[in-house]
Formats: structure tokens, sequence, C-alpha cells
């Protein structure tokens, strides 16, 4: 009988392990044989020639953009000023289409804004205020300084008599400032920068434009103490001031991307349309337009402030002219040897009327109470005082009255 030793377990993992490493080894042996010869070694793709580039010192530069230079287009100037939140709401989008199914009126308010445009950008940046306020006249007056409402609202920015006062704007025999391109301007833009504060947020600023600081503070306290949001969309207000700001918004998204609307807007130039000089003497109308070579009609577009034929002297007053007109007014006058008014004062007597002072005067009765501001109800009595042709003066029948209105804001 035989017994297991206690070294035999080691025997045998030495001969397994002596076995598994022979099969290994005959197995190679065998795959060589197979091949016919041993493994070759591989040669190395030759290397490709590495491609220089040969600098010239004469190579131009690479171009550049300097952000720094102003646009030549307006428009491009208007659009990277845009710093109202958008708003999107059906009347938005009514607003727009209205607007795109007018291509005859759009293209009549740009004309129009051409003549105010830079003056009214160079004022809104001096104060850091958004460009998007560039386009409000175009919801106000469609643009047009001799607008006047039922609300007798005038001029451009549409000021009533009682704002205009507030904010310094003459309103009287003379002239009308709410007219005046420069002085209503800048009473605008003091009145909406005040509301602005105010508010703390623009849309409810042009809001209170609309319909008054009051209607809108009751109008946000009304939904505060509902606990409601205080938004302009969120509040309840008058129909007018519902689709004023939408106004705006939709005219500023034509604005921003007109081709995408199909629109074309003629470019702009990025520069003064007109300067301002002083004129030391009365002056007619119609001579100081002749002065400058230009229309009596595009004169009052840069001039509508002016009730009169005659541009009174009253220290400081000034005429607003085309850039390219000064030099040509300024030689002109130099070289003018007549006198400049062809308008005196007359003080009706007694006994007499105003047909018998028209007709005095080689004037029709209606020429004579356009040149005055004298409606059919006015009741004229001696002592009133009337402006009538200078003796050996023209009658000025091509002088056109500037005290009525000629254009409603939906012309």
């Amino acid at each position: 009988m035989f017994k297991f030793m206690p070294a035999l377990p080691g025997t045998l993992a030495c001969l397994a392990f002596c076995l598994f490493s022979a099969v290994a080894a005959a197995s190679e042996e065998q795959n060589q044989t197979a091949s016919g010869a041993a493994p070759a070694v591989a040669e190395s793709a030759p290397a490709e020639p590495i491609q220089t580039i040969e600098l010239k010192e004469d190579s131009p530069p690479l171009a550049t953009i300097d952000l720094t230079l102003p646009p030549d287009d307006l428009w491009v100037r208007i659009r990277r000023g845009f710093g109202m939140p958008d708003i999107d709401s059906p009347l938005v989008q009514q607003q727009q289409a209205w607007y795109l199914a007018r291509p005859d009126y759009l293209r009549r308010v740009v004309e129009r804004s051409r003549r105010y445009m830079h003056h009214i950008i160079e004022e809104l940046e001096k104060r850091g205020m958004p460009t998007e306020l560039a386009l409000l006249p175009i919801v106000e007056s469609a643009y047009n300084p001799m607008a006047y409402s039922r609300a007798h609202a005038s001029g451009m920015w549409q000021f009533i008599p009682s704002t205009g006062k507030t904010y310094q704007l003459d309103q009287n025999w003379w002239m009308d400032q709410r007219r005046d391109i420069i002085a209503s301007t800048s009473a605008a833009l003091d009145y909406l920068q005040s509301i602005y504060e105010l508010h703390g947020a623009w849309h409810l600023a042009l809001a209170s434009c609309n319909s008054g600081e009051n209607a809108v503070a009751r109008a946000i306290n009304k939904n505060r103490a509902k606990g409601l949001p205080t938004d302009y969309l969120s509040l309840s207000m008058p129909n007018e001031t519902r689709w004023y700001v939408p106004k705006l918004q939709a005219l500023k998204n034509i604005i921003a991307r007109p081709q995408l609307f199909n629109v074309s807007l003629d470019p702009i130039p990025n520069k003064p349309y007109f300067q301002s000089i002083e004129v030391a003497t009365h002056i007619d109308v119609a001579i100081a337009a002749r002065l400058a070579e230009m229309t009596v009609e595009e004169f009052l577009a840069l001039n509508p402030a002016y009730n009169r034929p005659v541009i009174l002297d009253k220290g400081g007053t000034s005429i607003v002219l085309p850039a390219e007109k000064v030099e040509v007014f300024l030689s002109n006058l130099e070289a003018h040897d007549k006198p400049l008014t062809s308008w005196q004062a007359y003080t009706i007597r007694k006994g007499e009327s105003l047909d018998s002072v028209a007709r005095k005067h080689g004037l029709t009765t209606a020429r004579l109470r356009q040149v005055n501001g004298i409606s059919a109800k006015m009741r004229i009595v001696p002592g009133h005082t009337l402006l009538v042709p200078a003796k050996g003066g023209a009658a000025a029948d091509n002088l056109r009255s500037v005290n009525l209105p000629v254009a409603t804001p939906t012309t």
C-alpha cells in the first residue's frame, strides 16, 4: 500500500509548468515554419518635404475695422443707439402691419425726417438717451413741424399750450416755439427725461407723455393695490395710450431690420443738415428765403415757428438754414442794398374797418386776416395794431402765412 508523501503536490505543479512551456515552444516553431522565414522588418516610408511659406517684406497688412469711426449712414447710427427693452404684443404686430401696408406713407415720412433726424440724434446722444426716441415724431406728427391737433397740440413733438409754457416755449403773436425745430426738441427731451426719472422705465415714460403723468400714476397704483404687475403691458390705459408705445416698437422693428420686411430705406448722411445763424434786423420770410436761394416752403420747413411774414429782431433772433446755404445767405445779405422788410405796423383809426384797411394797402380782406391771424370771430376795434405792407413795398403775394396749421398728425 502506498502513501502520498507531503512533497507530491509541488512536484506535480512543476511537471505541469514544464509541459505547458514545451507545448508553447512547439507551437511557435510551427508558425515560423509555415511562414517560411523569419518575420521581415518593415521599411519606413520616405519623409515628405515640409512646405514652407515665404514671407515677403512688402506684404500688405491685414485689413482692420475701426469701430470708433462714425458710420456714413445715419440709420446705422440710430440702430447702434437702440436701448429700450423690446415689447411683443398683438398691438405691435397690428401696428407693424399697418405701416407695412402703407409704403408710400412711410417713404413720405422718412423723406420729411431727413431735415431733422441728425439734430435729434445728436441731442439724444449728448444726454445718453435711447435713439428710439428719434422715431417718436413719426408717431406724434409724421415728422411735420406744422402739425396741429384737435387738442391744440402743435409742432413736431405735439406740445399742448400748457406743457409748452412749462418748458419755456414762447407762444405769442409773432411766433410759436412749439413749432421751432431746435427749441421744441430741447424741451421734448427735457420732458421725456423728467418723466423717465419719475417712473424709471421708458415705456411708462412714453405712456405718461401721451396721457399724462397723473393718469399713468393712477393706473400703477391701481395695479399695485391689487397685487398686479405694474409694467406698461399690464396697466389698464385709454386706447390711444395702449397703441402709443406699440406704434414706436413697430417702427423700431422695421428700422432695425428693413430687409426682413422688404422695406428700402434711403441712406441719410450722418452729418448736420442745418445750421442756426443770428439775424440782427427785421427781415421778411420771403426775402430771407430769397437771400438763401431757397423756396419759401423749404425755408419755412426749417423755420416753422414764425407766425407772421416778417421775422422780428428781438435781440438774439436766429434763423435756420441748410448747412450748404449759410455762406450763400451771408454773401447775398452783405450785397443786398434794399430794405429787408416790406411790412409795417398800422393802427386802426376810428371809422375804419378791416375791409377799408385792406383796400388801402392793396390786400384782400382774407389776406389781411391771414397775415394778422384774425379769425372770423375776432372783433377788431379802433386802436388795434395790424401788420400791413410798407409804403412803397410789395404786398408780397408770394409770402406764405405760417400762423395756421397746414397738416394734422395723421397726414
